[in-house]
């Protein structure tokens, strides 16, 4: 055991079950995957150059990750795959870093095993961790800040405590130059710490000279960001919002969470067996109140709200299977049938009423024997619920606009494991049964299955943009989905066409407009060296039918019968240009 303590095996086998489950699933395509495609070719170009050159779709700041990227792309050589496989990098070690902190926030040794993979095997984050979109990195700097903040309490001596403090605000810093929203971190979490700290005042003055040197730092950071040109500008609080629909997004997003922490909440499901007269009011009012939701009418919504939640929330996790806005022509297929979301449903929320159940009755706390550091509840509250608070309001304006995705819950969602499991320990049962090993490996396999197919169905893309080229079609001649068109408009421009890019003042120049029968292209505008004549799209018969080209097909675990991508024609055939397929 005390080999297994010091060689951090379980927070290893963490790490290695990441790994393990990407491998499987195979993730590479010649591509980019939504956001990812413009951060690469940033990557590559500073592998090329050694300077940061924004192209006029980034928000985020991406700093260090396209360091990571570029030190990737000059040991292996560039490819989309090679930079991807820097974000695993980060993914794996944020693997072991937050098994780690499970157990710093008082949680045994296998009850935050099984609670770490119940998150880092979830189909959300093991898609977003073979991407190189900046979520995951923006993520290891809140759990490497939250490490160090709870080392820092548990510290026995002043000296270490400050380490620790400084750790927390160097770590957050660097690595929230990925994302800034990470950064609150340094501007919440360790001011929070520190105010735990109060009493011990060495501990106090050194920290805030930290914290101070951090912000200063952040501002430094956004104050370059602020003048380099082609980077995309987001206002805090948008020019068009809705307050209805934002409170609608961030409903949803709150009903989401029991669904992509289900291998943990779906323990609570036996609680409800103990139900008493008295919270049986309170069940039933909940439950209406659902049923009202999910089913009343409303014109903020259009479908059911069903398990994995529709409407811009799943981005990610989905009936689909895969990302959601791919703005092809046709239907995706489903990989997830009304049967199975209704059941996805019945678990996600009858563990959810089971954890309101059991948070209403009154038990004694189990103790903690194994780990008497541990911080009090009082403790992670006022540790945690200000970073919570916060970060939820940073949200909203975004909810009340362009929507809130189930990519942004992340943070909210490691806050929730720790809590939820820590509790479960506590009030239900000290170690984790058998069903939760299961449901961890359950989560396992559709984590698995959900990547594998994402990139099958992209290598199938890539593919058939190989064929038409084959066929004597430029690549500025196709809509082949606006992942792929970002990187073609890369090629001949130095930036993607984006109105919100306020350096240069002519950044954006209005696109001339396509022949009016073109079938529609959307998102045009960003890309307006793409004049298409052909497209692709699930249904052969979509915009003026298919086009001379053999379609693709690609593996979609478990059913047998494979996906199918065709090409098809986006102008009548009279007027596509002669010697043309």
């Amino acid at each position: 055991m005390k080999l297994v303590h010091r060689l951090r095996l379980p927070a290893l086998f963490c790490a290695l079950a990441v790994l393990l489950c990407e491998l499987v699933s195979r993730p590479f395509t010649a591509m980019g995957i939504v956001d990812d495609g413009p951060y690469i070719r940033m990557a590559q170009h500073l592998a090329q150059t050694g300077h940061i050159v924004y192209n006029g779709w980034a928000t985020a700041m991406l700093g260090c990750q396209l360091y990571l990227g570029a030190a990737f792309i000059r040991l292996f050589g560039f490819s989309f795959t090679t930079v991807r496989m820097s974000t695993l990098l980060v993914a794996v070690a944020t693997a072991f870093v937050l098994q780690r902190t499970l157990v710093r926030a008082g949680i045994h040794e296998c009850n935050a095993t099984l609670g770490t993979l119940a998150f880092v095997l979830s189909p959300l984050y093991l898609m977003l961790s073979v991407t190189y979109m900046t979520d995951t990195t923006g993520l290891f700097a809140v759990v490497l800040c939250l490490y160090g903040c709870l080392r820092a309490l548990q510290a026995s001596t002043e000296r270490a405590a400050i380490a620790w403090l400084c750790f927390a605000v160097v770590a957050n810093a660097i690595f929230g130059t990925s994302r800034q929203i990470a950064w609150l971190g340094i501007l919440v979490m360790v001011p929070s710490t520190l105010y735990l700290l109060r009493s011990r005042r060495r501990v106090l003055f050194a920290g805030s000279a930290a914290a101070i040197a951090g912000a200063l730092f952040i501002l430094g950071c956004m104050e370059w960001l602020l003048h380099e040109p082609y980077v995309v500008h987001e206002h805090l609080i948008p020019k068009t919002y809705s307050i209805a629909h934002g409170l609608w997004d961030i409903t949803y997003s709150l009903l989401d969470i029991p669904f992509l922490l289900l291998a943990i909440v779906v323990l609570f499901f036996p609680q409800l067996r103990k139900l008493r007269p008295r919270t049986l009011a309170v069940l039933a009012v909940l439950f209406a109140g659902y049923c009202f939701v999910a089913i009343h009418p409303s014109h903020l919504r259009s479908s059911y709200l069903l398990e994995p939640i529709p409407e811009g929330i799943g981005e990610w996790v989905n009936i689909h299977g895969m990302f959601e806005f791919l703005l092809i022509k046709g239907e995706q297929p489903i990989f997830l049938g009304r049967n199975l979301q209704i059941l996805l449903t019945f678990a996600s929320f009858g563990g959810m009423l089971g954890l309101i159940v059991s948070l209403l009755r009154n038990r004694r706390d189990v103790s903690i024997a194994d780990a008497p550091s541990a911080p009090t509840w009082t403790q992670l509250g006022l540790l945690l619920g200000p970073f919570t608070l916060v970060y939820s309001l940073l949200l909203f304006p975004r909810a009340s606009s362009t929507g809130v995705h189930d990519r942004y819950l992340l943070p909210l969602l490691v806050i929730a494991l720790l809590c939820i499991t820590r509790y479960y320990q506590e009030r239900v049962r000290p170690q984790i049964p058998l069903a939760g090993i299961v449901m961890v490996c359950a989560t396992a396999i559709y984590g698995t299955v959900i990547v594998h197919n994402m990139f099958s169905f992209y290598r199938a893309r890539a593919a058939l943009a190989a064929e038409i080229r084959a066929g004597g079609v430029r690549d500025t001649e196709v809509d082949n989905g606006w992942e792929y068109n970002f990187v073609v408009e890369l090629r001949h421009s130095s930036h993607i066409n984006e109105p919100n890019v306020p350096i240069p003042a002519d950044a954006y120049v209005p696109p001339t407009p396509l022949p009016a029968d073109t079938c529609q292209m959307l998102w045009y505008a960003s890309t307006p060296h793409i004049r298409p004549l052909y497209g692709i799209s699930f249904d052969p018969n979509a915009c003026y039918g298919p086009a001379p080209f053999a379609p693709v097909h690609y593996s979609r675990w478990p059913y047998r019968t494979p996906g199918a991508l065709y090409v098809v024609r986006y102008l009548p055939p009279s007027q596509i240009p002669h010697g043309m397929p």
